[in-house]
This record gives C-alpha cells, structure tokens and sequence, in this order.
C-alpha cells in the first residue's frame, strides 16, 4: 500500500509516555509527538485542512497563489499542500523566527517576506498586515489567515482529537496545549469533551502574550504584551479560532523555562522537539505540580509536542545562544533592577529633544563617545538616534544643521519596568535598537544593553549586592 502524495501522510502522529521528567506524578503523562507529520509539525494538519476549504468555497483556483502570515510550521504544511496541488506561496514571517523556519520554507519554493516583530498588529508593517496587502494585490489569490479560518479548528477536532481518544481507549482526563491561533487546543479540545464532558483542557502561555490574562478576566490588556523568545505560541491579538470557553485552566511560562525542558525532553526522554514543547511540558509540570492533591494513577494527561528541534539548531540547542539569553545561567531570577544597580553612581542617560537639529545631536554623541541617544519630549520617549540612523540621513543628503531629529529619528526605545526578569529582558536586547530604557527614581532614565547583560551574567549576583 502506499500513498499518491505526501499529503497521505499527515495525521496517525504517535503518543509516547514521558518518563523521567513527570515521574514524580501520580499520573500517566502522554505526548502527542507532532514531528512525525510530514512538514514536521501539527500544523500539516491545518495547512491541508484550510487549503481544502478555499478550494471547495472556489476562493482557491487553479494555479493560485496562497498567501499566509506564519511563524514557520503553517508556512511548511501549506507549502506541502501546495506542491502536491499546483500552487504558488508567499509567506510573511516574523524576524523573531529561526533562520532554519525561513530556510524550509524557502527550500519548499515558498516566497519569504520577513516583517519586524516589535510593532503592533495594525502597523502596516506586521506580517499580518503585509500578507493581507500582498492578498490584495496579487491575482488570483488567496489570504487564509490561520487565525480566524474555522478550517484550523476544525481539523483538529476531526483528526487530533478522535486520535487522541481512539489512542487513549477513552482514558485521557487531562489535555494540555499551547495557544497561537487557538486551533488546536479549541478544536481538539471540544472534541474531547463531547466525548467526556469531565476531560479538563488546560493553556499554556508564554509571558508576554495575552492569552492567560484574558481568559482569567476577559480584559485584552496591552500592558501584558511584550517581547518574548518562544517562537509559535502566544499572541498579541485574540485570533477566533481561540475559544476560551473550551479551557478549563491556564497556566504561564517563561523563556528560560520553556527553552530548559526543551532540552531536557531531547536529553532525558529522546524527544528532539522545539520551544513551545518544551513550553508545553513545563506546563504540565508546573500544572500538574499544583494540583497534586487531585490527582491519581487512573489520570491520564495529554500534552501536544508541536514541532521538531531541527528548526531550531542555531537557537535552542545551541549552547552560545542559551548563554547569551541567560537560559544556561542558574541566576533565572534576576530582576532589571538587580543589573541596574550593577552601574550604580553612572550618569543617567543623555538625550536630545525631537527639535534638537541632527547637527546637535551628533556633537553629543560623538562628545561623550556614545552610539545611540533616546528622543525624549516632555519626560516621554518618543523616538531613538543611533549612528546607523544619522549615518543614513547624511548619506541622503540630510543638513546636519537645519534637519530636526523629528524628521530622522527611529522607533523609541522601549522602556521597561524595573521588576522586569532576566529571561524576558533578553527578547527586547535581541531586537533593535537592542536596549531598554529604565526609569530612575529621581525621575530620569537608564540605559541598559547587551554588554550589561553580559556584565551581569559574568561577574555574578554578588556585586549587584555591593552596589546596592
């Protein structure tokens, strides 16, 4: 027997029992191991699903282009979809994602735009907004939009879910996942409970997404969005294929943490998955860990592993990378303030004013040495210099002595609340302009960067002690 096409072969993923790193439950622990799709992911799933749909509803014509916003894995199970039925794809993608996510979908004959990730949904920048313009100006072709499509939940409750049962003899009591478009933990989640209304479904969620706030309180809070690592779990927007009333319980986790049991699932249970895997489990464990009292041997708790390591060789499973975000270091629970004060009695930073003219501010930064100032009116950041950003407007021809800084200036760099950990600083520093701005006690700020990062992972927790 075999199959006409890879599409064949998508679905039937194995779960495998986990071992060491939940041993100390109870419970069974089972994983639902998604890389053994084909695209190496359980988005193969939703990208044959939703390609099928727009053909059946005639938005997917012969020769098409599909057009998609994708952090990676939606991107290679469309493209798949694509090659086995003639299509063209272009795909927008964040520069928070892995070179080896951008490098599949190339090799896959996919068209890759890459948007900035640190700009808000409804910039016209984004790749949400990016893909919807390039769905407008592209003929004959097809925006699918993973996160409000019904095809991405209802794959998962026509194919995971039944798995996950059928696998489980009716046994599953417990279905943990993460959340991105909502689609798997949604659609996979009602499906277990119209088998057994008493199966609790439980999220998972990275900080810095908005997802656990609001299904605790129904309040989308923009203070709850800021820069995580995790890559393909999380939202800043509340995508319709997420349906909270399927949830039971939500729990969060942090980079470090998510990037740790990841490894640990690749070292100690022979699993080489990817971040929001080990996202997942260390869910599982944390869930699972308050809610001991509850639990018994008849439990048996299901957590989907989206996604395979190889698409993150040069960031998890690298050690220089891991060091670098603080990830290896046994210090996770370092405060912005606690390396603040690491450079305690240093000048506050120096800045200039959007009216300031580019001549002035240039005499300033080369006066004291220093490669980027903020732009701050009135006590508020407004915008950021950097010698790349002055570079460029001189080479353009811009007057040093008359040019307003308002004209030149770059984002703001963003400024952060003091109590901020270690482990999300890292996902701000790896954006541009690659600092942070924390506001002082007396009113004015302080800069921190990557070499004060680095500082502090070096010389210890100690002498932010003393200089306190």
């Amino acid at each position: 027997m075999w199959h006409e096409d890879i599409l064949g072969t998508i679905g039937d993923t194995p779960l495998v029992r986990l071992n060491s790193l939940t041993r100390q439950f109870p419970c069974t622990v089972l994983a639902k191991v998604e890389f053994f799709n084909p695209g190496a992911s359980v988005k193969d799933r939703i990208g044959l699903a939703m390609v099928e749909a727009a053909e059946r509803a005639g938005t997917l014509r012969p020769g098409g282009t599909i057009i998609e916003g994708t952090s990676g894995n939606t991107g290679a199970g469309l493209a798949l979809a694509a090659i086995a039925k003639g299509y063209h794809c272009i795909f927008t993608t964040t520069d928070k994602q892995s070179q080896e996510k951008v490098d599949v979908l190339r090799a896959l004959g996919a068209e890759v735009i890459v948007c900035p990730t640190a700009v808000a949904p409804e910039d016209p920048r984004s790749y949400y907004s990016v893909a919807r313009r390039l769905a407008e100006e592209t003929p004959n072709s097809v925006y699918l939009n993973q996160y409000d499509n019904p095809a991405n939940a209802e794959a998962h409750y026509q194919t995971t879910g039944p798995e996950i049962w059928e696998q489980t003899e009716g046994r599953v009591t417990h279905y943990v996942a993460g959340a991105g478009t909502g689609g798997t933990i949604s659609g996979t989640g009602r499906y277990l409970k119209e088998q057994n209304p008493d199966v609790r479904v439980i999220g998972v969620d990275p900080f810095g997404s908005v997802y656990h706030k609001y299904f605790f309180t129904r309040e989308f809070d923009h203070a709850e969005i800021y820069p995580y690592v995790t890559e393909g779990v999380g939202e800043d927007i509340l995508a319709k294929n997420m349906d909270f009333d399927t949830v039971d319980d939500y729990v969060r986790v942090s980079d470090r943490d998510a990037m740790v049991y990841t490894r640990r699932l690749a070292r100690e249970e022979g699993l080489f998955v990817g971040q929001s895997c080990g996202m997942a489990v260390a869910g599982v464990v944390q869930w699972l860990e308050a809610n001991r009292d509850s639990l018994s041997e008849d439990d048996v708790v299901v957590v989907v592993l989206p996604d395979s390591g190889f698409r993150y060789l040069s960031k998890t499973y690298n050690d220089t990378w891991m060091r670098n975000h603080g990830f290896l270091s046994d210090r996770p629970e370092w405060t912005l303030a606690e390396i603040a004060a690491m450079r305690r009695g240093e000048p506050e930073v120096l800045a200039v004013s959007s009216s300031h003219t580019l001549g002035e501010a240039i005499d300033l930064m080369t006066a004291n040495g220093i490669s980027q100032v903020p732009v701050i009116d009135d006590d508020q950041v407004v915008g950021s210099l950097s010698e790349t950003v002055v570079l460029n407007s001189l080479l353009e021809g811009a007057d040093r002595s008359d040019t307003k800084v308002a004209s030149v200036m770059a984002e703001a760099i963003p400024v952060v609340p003091p109590s901020l950990h270690l482990q999300h600083l890292s996902a701000y520093l790896e954006q541009e302009p690659g600092a942070v701005l924390l506001k002082a006690e007396n009113g004015g700020y302080r800069i921190i960067t990557k070499s004060d990062l680095i500082r502090a992972l070096s010389t210890g927790k100690s002498e932010a002690a003393i200089s306190a």
